[in-house]
């Protein structure tokens, strides 16, 4: 029979701790793996597109700079009072999104793309509130240019899904395009890793499902019946929690090539968003001259 003693039981407990502290350690640093995989190099610069673009530099509340690319609306075009602002997806830096740029400007509008904290040329660590942060600034950056709140559309691919439903509910935008995204972090994590505990130890929440029944927006649901990392049924879930007016948008292709498999059916369903009465042009008098000061027009 085993005599425990109480230096006993306390080395046991101690070593015990120690090895619970280090698994969520583990699950922590596996958790914001997961969810960020951030590059720092850019691949290319704006220049790629071979069309006029601006360079930004800019802060966010709490003092982290960031970095993005303006691409301005093609002359005339009858959606150029619209921007989109993009927050991408988990992985890579805005440079890897090169063609998501082209198939938005074919669309008529403004694309404003940025690198969240920890990505690319964006200083700092990336957070699930840092990313919050940084989207507001990044809706900062149009206003103080002279875009009204009304006339920005906030798309979110995959991650920036998450990211800007949360910024509708900080700031004014025009509308919502939610890309290839999921209900919450917990709900495709425990899909994606059955066999941990992500319910009960998940941190990290981008919840989107339970943040849509309150806004009062035009949303746009994009999601493709292929794909194998975010499933359907997780847009079907996210247009279900929106309100009117909203649409859903079946697009081609897994999660990453939803732009190379079906370039034309993406493209038609943005412009057919877009096309809406509420984004109508007579929305956004008064900005739009000020909106082109100091921005390179084709």
């Amino acid at each position: 029979m085993v005599c425990w003693t109480k230096k006993k039981l306390m080395d046991f407990s101690i070593k015990w701790l120690l090895v619970l502290c280090a698994i969520y350690l583990m699950f922590r640093w596996f958790e914001h793996h997961q969810v960020y995989q951030p590059f720092a190099e850019l691949q290319a610069n704006g220049d790629a597109l071979g069309r006029p673009w601006k360079e930004a530099y800019f802060k966010t509340k709490d003092g982290v700079e960031l970095h993005g690319w303006f691409f301005p609306a093609n002359t005339n075009s009858a959606r150029g009072h619209l921007t989109v602002l993009l927050c991408h997806g988990n992985a890579g830096n805005l440079s890897h999104r090169l063609d998501q740029y082209e198939v938005l400007l074919e669309a008529g509008v403004n694309v404003f793309a940025f690198d969240y904290r920890g990505y690319g040329h964006s200083v700092g660590r990336p957070s699930e509130e840092g990313t919050y942060l940084d989207a507001e600034a990044a809706h900062a950056w149009l206003c103080q240019k002279g875009f009204a709140p009304t006339n920005i559309v906030a798309l979110g691919d995959s991650l920036g899904g998450g990211v800007v439903v949360e910024l509708a509910r900080r700031v004014a935008l025009g509308g919502l395009i939610l890309q290839s995204t999921f209900t919450s972090i917990p709900d495709i994590g425990a899909e994606l890793f059955p066999f941990l505990p992500v319910r009960w130890l998940c941190t990290i929440r981008y919840d989107s499902l339970s943040k849509l029944p309150a806004l009062k927006i035009p949303a746009l649901v994009m999601h493709s019946r292929a794909d194998t990392m975010i499933r359907f049924h997780h847009g079907e879930k996210l247009f279900a929690a929106a309100n009117e007016p909203k649409m859903l948008w079946e697009l081609a292709g897994d999660h990453n090539d939803t732009i190379e498999t079906g370039r034309a059916s993406y493209l038609e369903g943005l412009i057919q968003f877009l096309a809406k009465p509420w984004f109508q042009a007579s929305n956004s008098a008064g900005p739009q001259a000020s909106r082109t000061e100091n921005l390179p027009r084709p």
